[in-house]
């Protein structure tokens, strides 16, 4: 079997996916307003707080106990804990597997 085409991305600086090779053109995304270290950005509703992230460039999430080197997203399927975060004031939240919803306040840890 040949390899899917790449899936084209849009213009914004997110680079997000607006068709799947298999699925078509996706519909637009509900976009929401979430607060990260302070700084406002925006994102798809429902998505990871980590894809969110991502496509906003941000790539370090914390630092390291032991080592204090960053931290990111590692695995992005919640096995590695490397991309902790404090959501609403809750810290080591999955950043990977928790939807981004508007008006959350994430913090680095």
């Amino acid at each position: 079997m040949a390899p899917l085409p790449p899936a084209p991305v849009s213009a914004d600086p997110g680079r997000r996916v607006t068709a799947h090779p298999i699925l078509g053109p996706l519909q637009p995304p509900q976009m929401v307003s979430f607060v990260f270290d302070g700084r406002e950005y925006q994102g798809m509703e429902g998505e990871p707080i980590a894809a969110a992230l991502l496509a906003a460039g941000i790539r370090t999430l914390g630092q390291s106990e032991r080592t204090g080197r960053p931290r990111g997203v590692f695995c992005g399927i919640g096995h590695c804990y490397e991309c902790r975060v404090t959501v609403n004031g809750e810290s080591n939240v999955r950043s990977c597997l928790t939807p981004l919803r508007e008006g959350m306040v994430v913090q680095s840890q």
